[in-house]
């Protein structure tokens, strides 16, 4: 038997208790503590103020689910094809968080972090001049401004204002939201049309200002997508449309044939 040590400040048990994060779980967080709460406080070891939970719930609400997006409609067939396998349809899902759906929360949020300047601008003026040069920079670098469109909210996404104005009222509105919002204001003068910022950009820019770890980030996109991948299982038990949509596919597929023409098979 190994002598070896591996510390943990999370859980652990014993015949007869179970503590997580130092405290009795049956007694001390069990109805005590609610799961968002518990999600911030696990990764950072640290018990969240109650307005901070707040800010935190709200942004796994705004991701929670997002309609008939890729990631629900593949954990739906996935779980049509494999009804044996929930994890199964679940994780198919929660792989298809990436750069245009969900990976975006966490791609703001480190890139408004990469962006700080040293010194925090005292006023709108300031971020707005911050947030000018770097809109300006990423045109010329012909890259996109994470957070900035929406392919369904093209007049502006109800999640945003939502969000700010619920860190505004929790006094938790910190430099990546002020960053993110000055980026809304001025990014018109340099792309010469008005985008709107997003609610998975926005989302990552609360959690940035919330101290959460930016390697994390998409991380509590996918624990509040894993909801409503959850939400979308129980519906297709009750409405299933899962085989409606394979058969769409298979009925209209068109063959082709696969071999390269020459261009003398074409004269």
């Amino acid at each position: 038997m190994s002598d070896r040590t591996y510390e943990t400040a999370l859980g652990a048990s014993t015949k007869d208790t179970i503590t997580l994060l130092g405290h009795d779980l049956a007694n001390d967080v069990m109805g005590e503590v609610g799961f968002g709460e518990l999600a911030f406080w696990l990764a950072t070891q640290r018990r969240p103020t109650p307005g901070e939970t707040r800010v935190f719930e709200a942004v796994l609400a705004a991701l929670a689910d997002h309609g008939f997006t890729p990631t629900a409609i593949v954990t739906r067939l996935t779980h049509l094809s494999a009804p044996d396998s929930v994890q199964g349809a679940l994780a198919a899902g929660l792989l298809g968080g990436g750069s245009r759906f969900l990976g975006v929360t966490e791609d703001c949020g480190r890139f408004l972090h990469d962006q700080l300047p040293a010194e925090h601008p005292a006023d709108d003026a300031g971020w707005d001049a911050v947030a000018l040069e770097i809109v300006a920079a990423q045109r010329a670098a012909k890259r996109f401004v994470p957070g900035l469109g929406h392919h369904v909210h093209k007049d502006g996404d109800p999640r945003t204002p939502r969000l700010f104005a619920i860190a505004e009222e929790e006094g938790l509105t910190g430099p990546h939201l002020r960053l993110f919002a000055a980026i809304g204001r001025v990014h018109p003068e340099v792309l010469g049309r008005t985008l709107p910022l997003n609610g998975a950009g926005v989302c990552g820019a609360a959690l940035a200002d919330l101290g959460l770890p930016l390697e994390l980030l998409r991380g509590f996109a996918l624990l509040a997508r894993t909801a409503g991948l959850v939400g979308q299982l129980a519906e297709e038990l009750r409405n299933p449309v899962a085989n409606d949509i394979f058969l769409s596919v298979d009925l209209n597929n068109r063959s082709v044939d696969p071999r390269p023409y020459r261009a003398e098979e074409l004269s």
